[in-house]
């Protein structure tokens, strides 16, 4: 009889947004199949009190970022504890080359997972991408970037990230919206859901409105908190918008994102953009960036529009293209929603990642 696989995973993230929203889809998906899960995270982090009373063993381990050199330690004795047959990292901050050496000394092969699309110095890439059996990069675009800094193309796999499509499907109606977030009900409402950071591009897009007419009747919802937030409210107070609301981080996400007419997602750059995902689950037509792994999510005329990153001219025209065409943004729409269940499913998220796990134990 084959034993049962048994794997640990690292994840280092508080919240549970982004990455970790990806690793809770995929250690669902895994412990659904059989497989013996176990996570290791900071004491007190959302991704550890999700598992709780589940299958999943949660450890909680302190890591307090790149330079915790005794995370090391303290990851190789668990790892020596529970002797898995692999270890997944799926965090940089802290986990990615600390949890690699840490994998290498306790015997344990390792797979990373790779979320952004930023450079690393290709001296530092080609000796980093060597602790692990595999990388799995979220998107071809963050796969090419290795493959440019040298890294053995060998060692790479593209598994795309996922989105539950289900509760983005389930809206609230937009007289709730209205009345949640205080914007008139014959707005075109254009929504942003993104952290408050220089590089997801919001003065791109207040660049851009700054060159539509007042008449557009647009109501801004801008979603998602971060060091920018003053900053940003102070240099959005001339724009010509019917309203303008900072609605902060919200758990209820899935309830409003149906709502909009729009989503713009104007980032410099980004690995995938998970955001863009659960708003084509919600039928949004979306404007997005052509950078990173972005042009994987929104195809270009099937489920949104596509700008190069910082083109606020650019921008400008493709807002006002959609917020004058309803048939158009309807099926964008549509196509999102379509292009969700065939691409983007938790389950092919999962079997992507079990493929690589099989592939490195020669479990095939």
């Amino acid at each position: 009889m084959t034993r049962r696989l048994k794997l640990l995973h690292v994840e280092t993230g508080q919240h549970l947004y982004g990455g970790a929203q990806q690793v809770a889809y995929l250690l669902d998906g895994l412990s659904a199949q059989g497989v013996d899960n176990h996570l290791v995270c900071p004491p007190g982090a959302a991704i550890g009190a999700h598992f709780v009373g589940s299958a999943v063993t949660v450890h909680p381990l302190r890591c307090s970022g790149d330079a915790d050199i005794g995370f090391i330690r303290r990851l190789a004795r668990v790892l020596r504890e529970q002797q898995p047959d692999l270890v997944h990292l799926h965090s940089r901050r802290g986990a990615d080359v600390l949890g690699g050496i840490a994998a290498r000394w306790a015997g344990v092969p390792a797979v990373l997972s790779r979320r952004v699309d930023n450079p690393e110095p290709h001296w530092w890439a080609q000796r980093k991408y060597r602790l692990y059996a595999r990388t799995v990069c979220i998107s071809e675009g963050i796969a090419e970037v290795l493959r440019s800094q040298g890294v053995d193309d060998s060692r790479i796999r593209v598994v795309r990230s996922a989105v539950d499509a289900e509760p983005w499907r389930h809206s609230a109606s937009r007289d709730a919206f209205c009345a949640e977030f205080d914007v008139p009900a014959d707005a075109l409402i254009v929504g942003v859901v993104a952290q408050l950071i220089e590089r997801k591009g919001h003065r791109v897009l207040f660049a851009a409105l700054r060159g539509l007419s007042a008449a557009r009747q647009i109501a801004l919802v801008i979603f998602g908190q971060g060091p920018l937030r003053e900053a940003l409210q102070a240099e959005s107070a001339d724009l010509p918008l019917r309203a303008l609301r900072f609605a902060g981080f919200r758990r209820d996400l899935p309830r409003w994102v149906g709502c909009l007419d729009l989503l713009v997602h104007p980032a410099l750059a980004e690995g995938l953009g998970v955001s863009l995902l659960q708003a084509s689950a919600a039928r949004v037509p979306i404007i997005a960036s052509r950078a990173g792994g972005m042009p994987e999510a929104v195809r270009d005329g099937l489920n949104g529009l596509l700008v190069a990153p910082g083109d606020s001219a650019a921008l400008q025209a493709a807002i006002g293209r959609l917020a004058d065409d309803a048939a158009l943004r309807r099926s964008l729409g549509a196509a999102g929603s379509q292009l969700i269940d065939a691409e983007f499913s938790t389950a092919a998220m999962v079997a992507g990642n079990r493929a690589v796990y099989d592939e490195v134990l020669g479990r095939g």
